[in-house]
């Protein structure tokens, strides 16, 4: 039993450290590698995944950038010095789980709406999650570890393996890219420049790369002066994306707009209400108050309301749709999220999470139907193994997906890209690339989330997409973050989370589509590519 003990925690251990540890370019940062790798068994995981959990500091609303890099480095420590791949494979998943736990907390806000009901999921959804999600870091570092590269090669490997593995997690298992390394730099309109030649996908490399050089400064190398070099490298690296990203904004043409003048509406409604069906018509007639009663709004040709702002099938109400008219400017058309089913009249085959276009004349101009639905939220996955497992959201029936990007073009709007909810997270899929928009709208409801950075995350995808894309973007959300942004990612116009209130804006103009939105990941993957070289070569090399 002794022998197998101590051969579980050589297996959990790093390698021992060389009498030159005094040599390394950054002694102290040395010593704090040593210290890292002194605990064992569960005290050495339970460091692992606080490391991690501190590093979801870098994300929003926090922005701590320097955050992030105690576990990165845990994670190039780990991998240099494990003994075998599934002992790099634990350091990567233990410092993943607590980033993700850390960074997804806000998900328990959701369920504990109804607490009674789905109270009892939380350590099941939450935990569960962040443990399949952090499988895809955990299998970055095994690679790395699998192919012996160390150093400079060794880091390099890392951020490309850490690509591919973030890009799977964004479609596999229906995907969910949130929390990706690069949105660790929300927070700069510069850095995210990067976003439109390469996407999130090539922030997520460079940072990898750049923030996880500065690790090897803490061991002894043969070329400590090619390790500074590096390191050095990888700083200006991210220096140089900063600055190539403040010169492109410098170089942007002075504010302008389409013409198209529009009135979002925030109505804080709180999500226990909105659950409440005997409070469902009051609610409604909230938001036309405060369309109706805020000065302002003349010049409005649009209005806007969030994501199931009407919990009613409109196409069956014409007394509603009526009721809806008297907010919507003469020629012009109101956007809101309300559920659509079919067939139109007797019970339903069918129901969909829409956006719902009504003109002043009560009708029906267009629909789109969100098509990347939440699983749990919107429908139980493989339902006949889970019978006793329902969605959270209202209503028996699961969701219908709707069949995919959509570009709505009507008499006196420019052509408008709709996304609803989550949807607006995955990159190079939020617009119809063979009917290319104008501009995106994005409705939600990020009620169900309270006040926890769950919005402000979901806010900062939202501004990335317009950087990649190349196209303004205009966000309806019922109790924030609600706002405009501009073609470069810049936020010209904002509600906060839990206010009420309306955001009488003017549309942004369309920029021609950047080299992410005509290349899309390929992008990043030449990028990927040329890291992977530098790999190669460095690892010739011994750098």
């Amino acid at each position: 039993m002794a022998k197998n003990k101590a051969a579980a925690l050589a297996v959990e251990r790093t390698a021992p450290m060389t009498d030159d540890r005094n040599t390394a370019p950054w002694p102290m940062l040395g010593r704090f590698e040593m210290l890292l790798a002194r605990p064992t068994g569960w005290r050495r995981r339970l460091v692992l995944t606080l490391l991690g959990a501190v590093g979801a500091l870098a994300l929003p609303p926090v922005h701590f950038v320097p955050a992030f890099c105690p576990g990165l480095w845990a994670i190039v420590w780990g991998t240099e010095r494990a003994p075998s791949s599934r002992a790099a494979f634990a350091t990567g998943w233990w410092v993943a789980f607590g980033y993700f736990l850390a960074g997804l907390y806000w998900i328990s806000s959701a369920l504990l709406v109804d607490p009674i009901r789905f109270g009892w999921m939380i350590p099941f959804i939450v935990g569960g999650l962040s443990g399949v999600l952090a499988l895809f870091i955990g299998a970055a570092a095994a690679v790395v570890r699998r192919l012996r590269l160390t150093g400079i090669a060794g880091v390099l490997a890392l951020g490309v393996a850490w690509l591919f593995f973030e890009w799977l997690r964004s479609w596999i298992f229906s995907g969910f890219p949130w929390n990706l390394a690069g949105y660790v730099w929300a927070f700069s309109d510069g850095m995210n420049q990067f976003a439109a030649l390469a996407g999130i996908w090539g922030l997520t490399l460079v940072t990898i790369v750049g923030l996880g050089l500065p690790a090897l400064l803490a061991r002894s190398a043969k070329r400590p002066r090619t390790v500074v070099l590096g390191v050095a490298a990888g700083l200006l690296m991210l220096g140089a994306i900063w600055a190539g990203g403040m010169v492109r904004l410098s170089m942007a043409p002075a504010a302008s707009t389409t013409g198209l003048h529009f009135r979002i509406v925030q109505a804080s409604i709180p999500q226990t209400l909105k659950n409440d069906s005997a409070a469902a018509y009051n609610n409604v007639l909230r938001q036309v108050a405060l369309t109706k009663n805020t000065p302002g709004g003349d010049a409005a040709q649009l209005v806007i309301w969030p994501e199931a702002a009407v919990p009613f099938l409109i196409e069956r109400e014409p007394t509603l749709r009526r009721a809806l008219a008297e907010v919507i400017p003469p020629k012009g058309y109101l956007f809101t999220g309300a559920p659509r089913g079919e067939p139109l009249t007797g019970p339903l085959d069918q129901v969909w999470n829409s956006l719902v276009v009504l003109d002043a004349d009560a009708q029906i101009r267009a629909t789109f139907d969100k098509f990347h639905l939440v699983p749990l939220g919107e429908y139980v996955p493989l339902r006949q193994l889970f019978p006793f497992i329902s969605k959270i959201t209202p209503g028996g029936m699961d969701f219908t997906a709707g069949p995919g990007p959509t570009t709505i073009r009507l008499p006196g709007l420019p052509a408008v890209g709709p996304v609803i909810c989550y949807e607006v997270i995955f990159p190079h899929a939020v617009v119809n690339e063979a009917d290319r928009p104008d501009w995106i709208v994005n409705l939600t409801n990020d009620g169900w989330f309270g006040i926890t950075s769950g919005p402000y995350q979901h806010f900062a995808s939202a501004r990335l997409r317009a950087v990649e894309e190349g196209l303004p973007l205009v966000r309806a959300a019922n109790t924030g973050i609600s706002g405009v942004v501009d073609s470069y990612g810049r936020v010209i116009q904002r509600l906060g989370l839990g206010e009420t209130g309306v955001i009488d804006g003017t549309l942004p103009q369309t920029l021609t589509p950047t080299p992410y939105a005509r290349g899309g990941d390929w992008n990043a993957l030449a990028l990927g590519l040329i890291a992977a070289l530098l790999a190669l070569v460095c690892h010739t090399r011994r750098a």
